[in-house]
């Protein structure tokens, strides 16, 4: 129960947060594109293209990682080998953005970015991976461990 609730929770709170970025970088591609000087001498039309680019790009990938979590949320499954790389990429993420957030933004961008990291974290860490390698969260039944050095086994009637 609770990892579902953690899961679907991330899952909402990773599509709020694409939500705000893509929003937050078509404002920063505009301003981009109404201002008449260039930094460096960039064009100020490729970088409010490329400003856009990268809010698609993000708002993408932060949606597939809602994606993943919403999947493991609704079937009760542990995510498969892909969708952990994923999730574990967007934590990583989170993590070093939590550290820039502190630094750029504030506090409260800083909490922010930590409470999505704890959410990605604690999905992985509650639903385990698979142990036999599959990725499909099938047959995680192990067989018994072989007997203990010196130990006796029955032999049978």
């Amino acid at each position: 129960m609770l990892r579902r609730l953690v899961a679907g929770l991330a899952a909402i709170v990773l599509v709020a947060e694409a939500a705000v970025l893509v929003l937050v970088h078509i404002v920063l591609g505009r301003t981009t594109a109404n201002q008449s000087m260039s930094i460096a001498g960039s064009d100020p039309d490729v970088m409010s293209k490329a400003t856009y680019a990268m809010g698609a790009g993000m708002g993408a990938f932060l949606v597939l990682c809602a994606v993943l979590a919403a999947v493991a949320a609704l079937g009760d499954r542990s995510p498969g080998r892909f969708a952990r790389v994923v999730l574990i990429t967007a934590a990583v993420t989170h993590g070093l953005l939590g550290v820039l957030a502190v630094v750029l933004v504030g506090w409260a961008a800083f909490a922010a970015t930590t409470l999505i990291l704890c959410l990605l974290v604690l999905t992985l860490t509650l639903y385990a991976a698979p142990r036999d390698g599959a990725g499909d969260g099938e047959g995680d039944v192990q067989p018994p461990p072989p007997p203990a050095y010196g130990e006796l086994k029955p032999t049978g009637p």
